[in-house]
């Protein structure tokens, strides 16, 4: 066995064994657990929560919102999913949403937010998440919490290191986790030919201050690493992005192992501002892609999807000054910027220490040149040169920092279940709490921008053990929510999460109430297929296709009625919502439809697609309770023979009840009504 292996392999099973530990020693009382003033986090009834937090939603490709301090989950956000309650990604508008190079998926592994920044702090426009597995960006509308847009990123695989923020919403930036051959070179390589032919980018993706459309501005070739996460520089140092990345060994097996060998790995500082400069002077080489652009229009109700084939990318071989590597220790993780934009904090995950980098210091070694040696021809900064300084002993396995804006940082630790707050100035711990169990990401409302909230902490759990009542062999996710407004962090209040949490972002409610869409004018729905009133509803066929122009209005659909349907026909439902009263949205579902209902908010139009897979009578309904005639509002399609000639009729309120004929008995029935 080599030493470095049995190094690396006591450093991990120390690690287990302490989280083993700390799990172990659970509290015995809920009075021990919640060590703060457990009212702070209740929200009487009929109040609202001061914040709004934004939550990945991990495996589960969506995006929650939680009130804080209550920890009350108000919406579930579908955005890399598809969501049979709200019918996102079943509706015809909405498929196209799901649309990328690789066909429609219908899932991602959605992992970090971004909010929209001006000037450094939150705007309230707009939230950006990352899609990880099948790499992709997301706009979402923060006046109405839908997602608004889709970008495939090319030359990508695992895309973690994103979404993140410039302080002016510039750009949103995505990293590849994965290095992997380029899209325009041949991928049929050797997997243990990594050194030679696999590569890392970085995207530069352009935010209009208008639209918020996204477009890939620019992207950056780099050597073959792993990119984790990212923060943009603020304040002195806006126009540089500091990015941790890990593997410099460049392992393409067993990475526990093999990517762990070095003591130090690097965080990548990239002066974008100097990019910028070589992409106007023509140093970008058009490169040949394919990846999917996806546009949600609100006046048409409608999403596009337009594949896109090209990029300019940048060669730091041709673009001296754009990139530098500052070493750091070991595995790092996350960095991050502290609210004046002077330090980086860097977590090595398996690092004893905390290492804060200068942005003074970092400007001073350029300048100097400072540098100890290259790797793959970019300056490494000599480690001594960058240091602001060191975290002495915070705990085991460092992943996340965030701030309070009163000069103190607050660190994750993974293996050790707790958060260090430390003060920036000269690096001492000051404080420390349990979590239960094994953190990821903490979030503090305004935690990344230059002005944070420094009121509230979220700690984002892995582990949920003993803290919930059990649900099988797998357990709720779990958040803790602290407050720091005082010298001593205390804990206040735990609370269940949907899907995987990793990171969030919180803002003051007071930034979004006001800004709420509730409702769509419905003389301003362009969609083609909207019934702007009763008296456009209609029913035709094209081919084996029928179209439907079908409204919902408490409490009645129009058309109730509808024959002439046959075996085999493609029925789409248009579905148009008259309602002009917020918070009345109507859903619609046939018997026999094989994808998911459609939820239709005021004033907006949405398709159903069903098939007619066998003669009969299909009941369709409103499926999201709307007044007290709910049950009433449904009607009935008949679907006939290939071969018969049963005319497309359809009505509302005129196909009354007929006089029956003699039933199998014998008798004769008359119509309800009837005398």
């Amino acid at each position: 066995m080599k030493p470095s292996y049995f190094k690396t392999s006591m450093v991990l099973i120390m690690a287990s064994a302490c989280l083993l530990y700390m799990q172990s020693c659970k509290p015995k009382t809920a009075e021990s657990a919640a060590t703060g003033d457990a009212s702070k986090s209740y929200v009487a009834p009929g109040k609202y929560d001061e914040f709004y937090n934004i939550v990945s939603g991990g495996f589960n490709g969506q995006v929650s919102v939680y009130g804080i301090p209550s920890g009350r989950l108000f919406r579930i956000i579908p955005v890399f999913s598809q969501s049979p309650e709200s019918g996102y990604g079943f509706s015809e508008e909405t498929k196209p949403m799901l649309n990328t190079s690789h066909g429609f998926v219908p899932w991602d592994d959605q992992h970090h937010i971004a909010l929209s920044e001006t000037k450094g702090e939150h705007d309230g426009r707009w939230a950006f998440a990352n899609a990880n597995n099948t790499p992709r960006l997301a706009r979402i509308d923060l006046t109405n919490f839908r997602t608004a847009e889709i970008l495939e990123i090319p030359n990508s695989a695992g895309n973690h290191a994103s979404p993140f923020i410039t302080e002016n919403s510039e750009y949103v930036v995505a990293a590849t986790r994965f290095s992997v051959p380029l899209d325009d070179q041949n991928g049929d390589v050797p997997i243990n030919s990594y050194k030679e032919n696999f590569k890392g980018s970085i995207s530069f993706v352009s935010v209009d201050p208008k639209s918020g459309e996204m477009n890939i501005a620019f992207q950056i070739r780099t050597p073959g690493v792993n990119f984790d996460l990212s923060r943009a520089g603020k304040g002195k140092s806006h126009g540089w992005f500091f990015f941790s990345c890990y593997n410099s060994e460049k392992a393409n097996t067993l990475l526990e192992v093999n990517a762990s060998q070095r003591d130090k790995d690097f965080v990548m500082a990239v002066n974008w501002k100097k990019a910028e400069e070589y992409l106007k002077a023509g140093k970008a080489k058009k490169q040949s892609v394919k990846y999917a652009h996806n546009v949600y229009d609100e006046k048409t109700h409608t999403a596009t999807s337009t594949m896109r084939n090209e990029v300019l990318v940048l060669d730091p071989a041709d673009c001296p000054d754009m990139l530098y590597l500052i070493p750091c220790p070991k595995s790092p993780h996350g960095t991050d910027v502290d609210p004046t934009g002077e330090y980086i904090v860097a977590s090595g995950k398996l690092a004893a220490s905390i290492p804060v980098f200068s942005y003074t210091k970092i400007q001073k070694a350029i300048a100097d040149k400072a540098f100890d040696g290259e790797y793959d021809g970019i300056p490494v900064i000599k480690y001594e040169a960058a240091l602001h300084g060191e975290v002495a002993k915070p705990g085991l396995g460092p992943l996340h920092t965030e701030f309070d804006g009163k000069g103190n940082g607050y660190t994750s630790m993974f293996v050790s279940s707790e958060i260090v707050k430390w003060r920036i100035s000269d690096l001492q711990v000051l404080d420390r709490v349990p979590t239960y169990y094994s953190i990821g990401h903490l979030s503090i409302p305004g935690g990344p921008t230059a002005k944070p909230h420094g009121k509230y902490m979220i700690a984002y759990n892995k582990i949920t053990k003993d803290r919930y009542l059990p649900t099988g062999p797998e357990l709720t996710q779990s958040a803790q929510l602290y407050d720091i407004s005082g010298e001593k962090m205390k804990l206040l209040l735990d609370f269940p999460t949907t899907g995987e949490p990793h990171y969030a972002e919180a803002i003051p409610a007071s930034m979004l109430m006001d800004k709420q869409r509730k409702i769509y004018k419905i003389e301003e729905n362009a969609h083609p297929y909207a019934s702007k009133g009763e008296g456009m509803t209609k029913v035709e066929r094209k081919g084996n296709q029928v179209h439907v122009w079908m409204t919902a209005i408490r409490s009645h659909l129009t058309p109730d009625n509808i024959e002439g349907v046959k075996l085999g026909d493609e029925v789409y439902f248009h579905v148009t919502n008259l309602e002009q009263d917020w918070d009345v949205p109507h859903g619609f579902a046939i018997k026999g439809a094989n994808n998911a209902e459609i939820l239709i908010m005021p004033g907006e139009t949405q398709t159903l697609k069903w098939v007619a897979d066998r003669v009969g009578i299909f009941p369709f309904y409103c499926t999201d309770f709307c007044s007290a005639l709910h049950q009433e509002m449904s009607g009935y399609l008949r679907v006939s023979p290939v071969n018969s000639n049963v005319a497309l009729l359809f009505s509302t309120g005129t196909n009354k009840p007929a006089v029956s004929g003699t039933d199998a008995a014998g008798a004769t029935e008359k119509a309800p009504g009837t005398k």
